[in-house]
């Protein structure tokens, strides 16, 4: 048979910083030849399809819904019937809603876990065994993951586990030779904030914008050199390290959103 083709997975590659990472991930890693993209809007990943054939890529589109843990299965079979060298692997599907617990419906807190959390950790697990040394993980936690956000509490709990299994992940798969990344971004103005409604938020309005565009070409140039944690911005270097060294009972006064 063939050497496998050099693959890289993106999920939540229909919009957003999702897109960007598929649209720039041949430029900060000209090695790879084919992009698997994952998400659930077919009719988008047919587009984004086609502009990355036309630069001589060679694409697969899986319309999967990973909130679905169905979705893990068809990927598995896809794996074990292509048997890709995956080189890359983004986990950058997530979600997340503004509202009060006790006041918002129970499926968009349960969609954050199944999708923030689940859907990377099966995904990980997955794509690993088709890993070899130098290859990379790239996930996308949030600001939101140094510190509990009031009105944002699941979706920062969600992303406190994303760095945290990175920082895990990331000793674990040392002895493979397998690096892993968190990218940790503010507020970008993408569709995440409209379906989440965060734009309602007066907090939001004071934070510094993080630009998608810039924050997909660093995080993947932060995952080629295999830093752990990578926080674009300066503001968001400080809030971290700010996080670090207040008590969190105080910290959590201070990022009511």
């Amino acid at each position: 048979g063939e050497a496998p083709m050099n693959t890289a997975v993106v999920t939540g590659a229909s919009s957003g910083l999702g897109l960007e990472f598929a649209r720039q991930v041949h430029q900060v890693f000209p090695e790879i030849e084919r992009v698997w993209l994952i998400a659930r809007r077919a009719q988008r990943l047919e587009e984004l399809a086609a502009q990355l054939t036309d630069e001589g890529l060679s694409v697969l589109t899986l319309p999967l819904d990973l909130c679905d843990t169905m979705s893990f299965t068809a990927y598995h079979e896809h794996l074990v019937e292509e048997q890709p060298e995956i080189s890359l692997l983004i986990n950058n599907a997530g979600c997340g809603y503004l509202g009060k617990i006790g006041e918002v419906d129970t499926v968009s807190q349960t969609r954050m876990i199944d999708l923030n959390l689940c859907a990377l950790t099966a995904l990980t697990n997955l794509t690993v065994p088709y890993m070899a040394a130098g290859s990379r993980i790239l996930n996308v936690s949030s600001i939101a993951s140094f510190c509990p956000n009031p009105r944002m509490t699941v979706y920062s709990a969600t992303k406190a586990y994303v760095s945290a299994y990175t920082i895990g992940a990331a000793e674990e798969l040392k002895a493979k030779g397998i690096t892993v990344t968190a990218v940790c971004p503010g507020p970008m103005a993408t569709e995440f904030l409209e379906t989440g409604h965060i734009h309602n938020s007066p907090a939001f309005e004071l934070l510094p914008y993080c630009d998608q565009v810039r924050v997909a070409g660093a995080a993947l140039r932060a995952a080629r050199e295999g830093r752990t944690i990578y926080t674009p911005r300066l503001f968001y270097k400080f809030y971290r390290l700010l996080a670090k060294v207040t008590p969190v009972k105080l910290m959590v006064k201070l990022t009511k959103t």
